[in-house]
């Protein structure tokens, strides 16, 4: 998907978007140095947490040193990503 001035955005999920150019990593939530990735960004103010209350199954990493919580599988977000897909 991409808007008027041509900047592409990826779906993760629930109505929720990011710049895809400043994506860097898609990585699972479920290790422990996943978890400290997203205490450390907590902590700093560049947590985004883009789950709409539901479980976390996708963290994205950005060049802006922001981590932007998902809750769509971390497989699906690098299809979307991949793809160029709206969905």
């Amino acid at each position: 998907m991409s808007d008027e001035r041509g900047l592409q955005l990826l779906n993760i999920g629930y109505g929720n978007l990011v710049a895809s150019a400043r994506v860097v990593a898609i990585v699972s939530p479920g290790s422990a140095p996943m978890k400290r990735l997203r205490d450390d960004a907590a902590d700093r103010g560049k947590l985004i947490d883009a789950t709409q209350g539901r479980r976390t199954r996708s963290i994205l990493v950005t060049d802006s040193d922001h981590v932007v919580l998902s809750a769509v599988n971390p497989e699906t977000v690098a299809a979307r990503l991949a793809g160029g897909e709206e969905g």
